[in-house]
């Protein structure tokens, strides 16, 4: 389980590497796996909008690249003041691959922690019975 302080620096230093030219809004995320491991990403926005990523987007693409599939604990941090929470898109990108109760993580600048499971955040969401899911 991974230290919220420790995630909180890590996203800090990652912001500047978001590509958030038009709505510089920087955006970094960490994905922890049910494994253990843990997956980065960042906003990385683009002029044909809405074709940009969402910073939860990316590290949950960069977790399924590295073959981790559940996931139990995001951490999000922003530019912005105070705690930022994933859009709609996002909410329902975690809860395709959230472990039951997974935690989503809200880190704002100045030290505040906002925690929510993904169910709270995302009360009717929706996903296929594992076994129907088509794999490769």
């Amino acid at each position: 389980m991974s230290d919220a302080s420790e995630i909180a620096a890590r996203l800090r230093a990652l912001l500047p590497r978001a590509h958030a030219p038009y709505s510089g809004v920087q955006v970094a995320c960490v994905v922890e796996g049910g494994d253990g491991t843990n997956h980065i990403g960042v906003n990385v926005e683009n002029a044909a909008y809405p074709q940009g990523l969402c910073a939860e987007a990316s590290a949950i693409s960069a977790a399924v690249t590295q073959g981790t599939t559940v996931l139990t604990r995001v951490f999000v941090a922003s530019s912005l003041p105070g705690l930022v929470w994933p859009c709609g898109g996002c909410r329902q990108k975690i809860f395709e691959f959230a472990a039951e109760g997974c935690e989503v993580v809200a880190l704002g600048p100045d030290g505040e922690i906002g925690r929510q499971t993904i169910e709270q955040l995302l009360p009717l969401g929706f996903r296929l019975d594992p076994a129907q899911v088509r794999r490769g």
